[in-house]
């Protein structure tokens, strides 16, 4: 069987984005059950309430849901279970030092297969206050209107 190639991405956090303001991110491997990967391969996942935290020195992710593999049998695993993360060490000193600064938090941003292999992207992030969300928001809103009195403009022109 050909080894998969690039990049397939299963579940992204778009909600993230918006809540948070994002300082850093880090590619990491999941440790998983043959069944969840089985679950990813059909693009189920869900990251709405999800999260990442270190402890003792491993990175963990919690609260992240892949729904049972419908084919599977008893020993299907837990949807909402804690999977560990695989990063290298010094990444985890770096991201332990910046979450314990406070006001830091670790996200998950996208799960997604590269070549062959379950990764998810996490981001050391900020949460934004409710007048810096509208301010974003703010600013979406006046680009995307200069953006389309260009174009309406350019289209009177003709």
């Amino acid at each position: 069987m050909p080894k998969e190639r690039g990049e397939k991405v299963v579940a992204t956090n778009r909600r993230a984005r918006h809540d948070y303001l994002i300082e850093d991110t880090y590619e990491a491997g999941i440790v998983l059950s043959g069944t969840e990967v089985k679950s990813l391969r059909q693009g189920r996942a869900s990251l709405v309430d999800g999260y990442a935290f270190i402890d003792g020195g491993e990175a963990w992710l919690d609260a992240v849901h892949i729904p049972e593999y419908t084919e599977g049998t008893w020993n299907n695993h837990a949807p909402r279970r804690k999977r560990k993360l695989l990063l290298h060490k010094q990444q985890i000193v770096k991201i332990s030092h910046k979450t314990k600064e406070g006001g830091y938090t670790l996200v998950p941003l996208q799960i997604y297969f590269s070549d062959g292999r379950a990764k998810v992207e996490i981001a050391v992030a900020k949460g934004k206050r409710e007048h810096d969300k509208r301010q974003a928001l703010r600013e979406r809103q006046d680009r995307r209107e200069a953006e389309r009195a260009i174009s309406t403009r350019g289209h009177l022109g003709e």
